[in-house]
C-alpha cells in the first residue's frame, strides 16, 4: 500500500462509518448524523478526486502559451464546483430531515425507529 491512497482509504472509511449509522442505528437523530457523516464523506472522496500535488489554479495568464503546460499544472474545477453544489443540497436535506424528526418527536413522544413502527395513530 501507498502513502498516496492512504486519503482515499480514509475517505473510504468515513463512507463506511456512515453506511453503517444509516442501516444499524435505531435512533432517527443518529440516522441523521449518520446520512450527515456519509454526506461528508462523498464530499472529501471528491475533493480528492480533483486534487493535483503542486497545482494551481486553473486561470490561464497571456505568459502561458504552452496549453499542455498549462493543463498539467492545473487543477481541476469541476469537482470543487460538485463539492460546493453538495454541500447546498445537503444542508436543504439536513433541514428536511430535521423537521420530519421533530414532527415524529411530536406525534409520537418518542426518536425510536422501533417505538413508532409499534404505535398506532
Amino acid at each position: 500500500m501507498t502513502l498516496g491512497a492512504l486519503p482515499y482509504i480514509l475517505a473510504l472509511v468515513l463512507m463506511l462509518i456512515g453506511l453503517y449509522v444509516v442501516v444499524a442505528k435505531k435512533n432517527i437523530i443518529k440516522i441523521i448524523l449518520g446520512v450527515c457523516i456519509l454526506e461528508y464523506a462523498v464530499n472529501l472522496f471528491l475533493l480528492l478526486l480533483g486534487y493535483r500535488h503542486g497545482g494551481a489554479a486553473p486561470i490561464r495568464t497571456a505568459e502561458q502559451a504552452d496549453t499542455s503546460a498549462f493543463a498539467a499544472g492545473a487543477v481541476d474545477p469541476i469537482p470543487q464546483a460538485l463539492i460546493l453544489t453538495s454541500i447546498v443540497i445537503g444542508l436543504g436535506c439536513l433541514a428536511l430531515m430535521v423537521s420530519l424528526a421533530v414532527r415524529l418527536h411530536e406525534k409520537f413522544g418518542t426518536f425510536d425507529m422501533t417505538r413508532i413502527r409499534e404505535l398506532k395513530g
